[in-house]
């Protein structure tokens, strides 16, 4: 049984609720945490499938196989990623901005926007509470609830979706997170990855048909206003298609030009689709 990640937040539920809902059974186990947890642990082998953040795989891309069918990004905004900031990106210049250990795509995205987009190198100091850091009034990006917190919560002139960012500049899609395997789990058991990533697919046809029920969950475990679920998922992509790949590939580029990562990786899956 391979041992497969989750990322611990609400935005992946449409991929997840049917085994919440015990509706499929996941032929692995599952365990949930935060994306840079997620992605140490596939490095260390702990985890041998699973989603891990853009920027891990864009930088350790030879250590996986990059799977198809799924991805979390958005086509522009994402909600869930997001800048705070009392001056506009442009202003940000030298500026401090307290960013999370949570996850490296973010704040590479982030980079890559201030110094590609508008020209300006700002400092990313990590704290324990990026949060309350934005709340104080200082420069932060969130990602994840506590990001959909900001935006519930803070005016809307300082929360700037690096999605919406990202997509103004380029006209590409956003990818936070890609399934992949480790290299040499795949090459021992590749029909039990293609197992589980079938099951994940299923899942996720199954939450598309069943929306109020996923909505109905994602309330249990964060109540947020009524309609935030419906439009929340509306927004996010979760196909790795041709659209989604682009994104990917222009990210990539971006990192390469910025000197984040050191190769341009893979952003086509190598293995064979999940169906075959």
């Amino acid at each position: 049984m391979l041992n497969c990640g989750r990322i611990k937040y609400t935005n992946d539920l449409p991929i997840y609720a049917a085994f919440d809902e015990g509706v499929i059974e996941y032929p692995g186990t599952l365990h949930a945490d935060v994306p840079a947890a997620l992605n140490r642990m596939m490095l260390d082998g702990t985890l041998d499938v699973g989603p891990v953040s853009a920027f891990a795989y864009a930088k350790d891309f030879e250590r996986f196989v990059l799977l198809p069918d799924l991805c979390i990004g958005a086509r522009d905004e994402v909600i869930s990623v997001v800048l705070v900031s009392s001056v506009p990106p442009a202003l940000l210049d030298g500026a401090e901005i307290a960013v999370s250990s949570e996850s490296a795509t973010g704040r590479n995205l982030l980079r890559v926007l201030l110094e590609r987009r508008y020209g300006v190198h700002a400092r990313f100091i990590e704290s324990a509470d990026a949060a309350a850091a934005a709340n104080e009034g200082r420069a932060a990006l969130l990602i994840g609830d506590v990001a959909i917190d900001a935006q519930l919560s803070l005016p809307v002139e300082q929360v700037y979706d690096l999605g919406t960012l990202w997509h103004d500049w380029t006209g590409e899609q956003t990818v936070f997170a890609v399934w992949v395997a480790r290299r040499e789990v795949y090459a021992q058991d590749a029909q039990g990855v293609r197992a589980c990533m079938h099951a994940l697919t299923d899942s996720y046809t199954w939450a598309r048909g069943n929306m109020e029920t996923v909505i109905a969950r994602a309330q249990t475990i964060i109540a947020r206003p009524p309609g935030f679920y419906e439009n929340y998922y509306a927004k996010l992509n979760f196909t790795f298609h041709s659209a989604a790949q682009r994104g990917l590939a222009a990210y990539c580029r971006e990192l390469l030009t910025i000197g984040a990562i050191e190769t341009m990786p893979r952003v086509l899956p190598e293995a064979i689709g999940v169906g075959n």
